[in-house]
């Protein structure tokens, strides 16, 4: 039992998703709690299934993930990418449909640093010519 579960990693922005997937009934599970209690909107929840539904997955394994950083939306497509690199272990012919679909690429999205003498990444102080 212990062999059949399989770990993946997923990344965006700054939120970090560590995801255990095995062979099962398809109970998701996020941080103790599952999809509806932890993702209480319906736009995140459906992110989520689109590699389980691509794949054709859905209904047969269990997720078990710890999520943590950053927001919601973010946790969801760090989720979302742990998800489909756990289904590419899993069964290698999902990468081709995955990858068709762009959901094995990380969105390299970051947020932009503020820099000195402005108020801001790019605002600048309102400009006086007098």
């Amino acid at each position: 039992m212990k062999d059949s579960r399989i770990y993946a990693t997923g990344r965006r922005k700054s939120a970090i998703a560590s995801v255990w997937l095995q062979p099962g009934s398809g109970k998701v599970s996020i941080n103790g709690k599952d999809i509806l209690g932890y993702f209480k909107r319906d736009v995140l929840q459906m992110l989520i299934e689109r590699p389980l539904q691509v794949t054709e997955t859905m209904g047969k394994v269990d997720i078990m993930a710890t999520v943590k950083g950053g927001g919601k939306s973010g946790q969801a497509g760090a989720f979302r990418l742990g998800i489909s690199r756990a289904l590419t272990v899993l069964d290698e012919t999902h990468r081709v449909v995955l990858r068709s679909n762009d959901l094995l690429t990380r969105d390299p999205r970051e947020k932009e640093r503020k820099k000195y003498g402005k108020p801001g990444a790019r605002k600048s102080f309102q400009f006086s010519k007098r």
